[in-house]
């Protein structure tokens, strides 16, 4: 290629799941290249899946990608089944996008007898047939634990990609007067996103053993006077988050705000870090989060101290290595 060329973006053919119906519109508007393709998600009258996917003839010699959401048991059988018969219909590339990796959170055996569960997830992914181009490309934000990328096969081509670049933004945005500390919950979340986060200084917390409690502790940093933002690549019941924001107010922190990639609150969870009308229990100043679980999305919209800082871009971009 000369100097100066501008590369070509490829077009890339966006089929996805029903609940990422939204996300893959906003992909699809950052991009002329991405052209959405849709799917009919039937099932026959005993619950199973009774799928078709639309305009398959004209698919041949594309570039293909999935967004793909596992967001419970009961919708992953018929995604799997979609994402397995894409490959074959003599497309030039495949990739999947699955922003949330669900069971990420089990990856490892405590006792024998433990089932990983994140080793099961990725041992059927990477069986998703080879496609004309080779291997699946498959593209996940902010994985629980880093060695779970060794858990995927040659038949797929794991992207780890982050959601801090868009947090940063989003710090930039605020007040210059503001004075960001980072705070990490444990140390578990400092090696994973510190180096991503050195223009900032840093508090660390962690947890101590108190007879039968878990006491979140200040282990180093001083956020006094400062609006400090907990990072964690995700939260569920936010119960540590929560102690979180008591210990650092408690050493002086002027504000208290929360990131995590993934929102999961199960069981209504979110409902925690509300502001109340009334003016009462405003811990939380921001609490941001992306789009990659999307029931949590359509659940938090227009409510404070929730803000949604949108993926599609960044997708957009990696649909494009």
């Amino acid at each position: 290629m000369e100097k100066g060329t501008v590369k070509k973006k490829k077009q890339v053919l966006l089929y996805y799941c029903v609940e990422m119906e939204d996300v893959a519109r906003k992909i699809a508007s950052e991009s002329d290249s991405i052209i959405l393709h849709s799917i009919n998600w039937r099932s026959f009258a005993d619950g199973f899946p009774n799928l078709f996917i639309n305009n398959a003839h004209d698919i041949r010699g594309q570039h293909v990608a999935f967004l793909a959401s596992f967001s419970s048991p009961a919708v992953i059988f018929e995604q799997l089944s979609v994402i397995f018969a894409l490959p074959r219909l003599f497309v030039a590339s495949f990739t999947l996008v699955l922003p949330f990796f669900p069971t990420g959170t089990f990856e490892r055996m405590e006792e024998e007898g433990d089932v990983a569960t994140a080793f099961t997830m990725a041992r059927l992914i990477s069986n998703i047939p080879i496609s004309r181009g080779g291997p699946t490309s498959l593209v996940i934000y902010d994985i629980h634990a880093l060695q779970e990328r060794f858990y995927f096969g040659d038949n797929v081509l794991p992207l780890f990609e982050t959601g801090i670049p868009l947090l940063k933004q989003r710090l930039q945005q605020l007040p210059e007067s503001e004075k960001i500390v980072i705070a990490f919950p444990d140390d578990g979340a400092w090696k994973r996103f510190h180096n991503q986060l050195v223009d900032y200084p840093t508090v660390i917390c962690t947890k101590v053993r108190e007879g039968d409690k878990r006491i979140v502790r200040l282990k180093e940093g001083n956020p006094d006077g400062c609006h400090v933002v907990i990072v964690d690549d995700l939260v569920q019941s936010g119960g540590t988050l929560i102690e979180c924001q008591k210990v650092l107010a408690a050493h002086g922190a002027s504000k208290v705000s929360a990131y995590v990639t993934h929102g999961i609150f199960p069981k209504r969870s979110w409902e925690r870090f509300l502001h109340k009308n009334d003016g009462s229990d405003k811990a939380f100043t921001y609490f941001w989060t992306t789009d990659s679980c999307p029931h949590t999305v359509k659940a938090v919209a227009n409510q404070a101290p929730f803000e949604v800082i949108s993926l599609a871009g960044s997708i957009a971009d990696g649909l494009q290595i």
